[in-house]
Order: structure tokens, then C-alpha cells, then sequence
């Protein structure tokens, strides 16, 4: 049976390999009449729409040889499995957008694709926050800063 680790590092290699596959993939933002911000590979019908880019850095660059997140700030992405209703998702999106901190979100209830990684990280609820190899179920700021440094 496989450790719970090297589980972890299979998903997250999944997930790198997901992102950089759709690194030259087109994405629109726009906002909704409640203020919410959304991002996606279609643009929106309904919205004012803007063209974004988006930098996806290769994984070799965040994970040094011996397993630990690298010094530099390329290994603090964040990437939060999400549900449009979720309270402490709110909370989350509110609190990186407030601070600047790039993240990818993924709708589990919206999106297949997220709900299988979703799956393969054995989430039971929402959000769930990585950050490099650091996991956090739920969302507060004190644990979010801990991992994120």
C-alpha cells in the first residue's frame, strides 16, 4: 500500500503536469453584478471580459532534490479546491485578493476535472489549500501564513 506521501506527491504531480499542460490555454476575467471575480477558458457572454495571462513556472524550479519547497518564491503557488457557496472559500479568496497572492481556484461542484484532483488529494471538504507540498483543509489566516512562508 502506498504512504500517504508518496500518494501526496503523486497528486501533486498531477496537478503540475494539469497546469503546465494549459499554460498556453487562453483565460478571461470578468466581474458579476455581486462583485464576485471569475476566471475561465471561455469568455463570458453576459460580462465585460478581460484577456489575462498567465505564468506557469516549471515544477523542477519549485522542489529542490531533497524534497523541500525551494527558496524562491516560485514555490509558493497556491492552489485552492473550492465551491461557489462555501464560506470559508469566501473568506480565502477574500483574504489573497486583499494581499495580492496569486492563486489558481478550482470548482469542484462546476468542474470535473478539479473534482477527480480533488479526489486524488483525498479532500473531504472545503476549501483545500496547497501551497508548493504544504496542504490546509479549511481556511484561517494564522494557519494560511504558516504554510505560505
Amino acid at each position: 500500500m502506498q504512504s500517504d506521501k508518496s500518494l501526496f506527491k503523486q497528486s501533486l504531480l498531477f496537478i503540475l503536469i494539469f497546469l503546465a499542460g494549459t499554460a498556453s490555454a487562453q483565460v478571461y476575467k470578468w466581474t458579476d453584478e455581486s462583485g464576485k471575480t471569475h476566471f475561465s477558458d471561455a469568455p463570458s457572454r453576459n460580462h465585460v471580459v478581460k484577456e489575462v495571462s498567465i505564468n506557469v513556472k516549471s515544477s523542477s524550479h519549485a522542489i529542490n532534490s531533497s524534497n523541500e519547497l525551494a527558496d524562491d518564491k516560485t514555490a509558493e503557488n497556491v492552489v485552492m479546491y473550492a465551491t461557489s457557496w462555501c464560506p470559508y472559500c469566501k473568506k480565502a479568496r477574500k483574504y489573497f485578493q486583499d494581499n495580492g497572492i496569486p492563486y489558481t481556484e478550482y470548482d469542484i461542484e462546476k468542474d470535473a476535472r478539479a473534482k477527480r484532483m480533488y479526489d486524488q488529494l483525498g479532500g473531504k471538504g472545503v476549501p483545500v489549500i496547497l501551497v508548493g507540498e504544504k496542504r490546509m483543509n479549511g481556511f484561517n489566516v494564522s494557519d494560511f501564513e504558516q504554510i505560505y512562508k
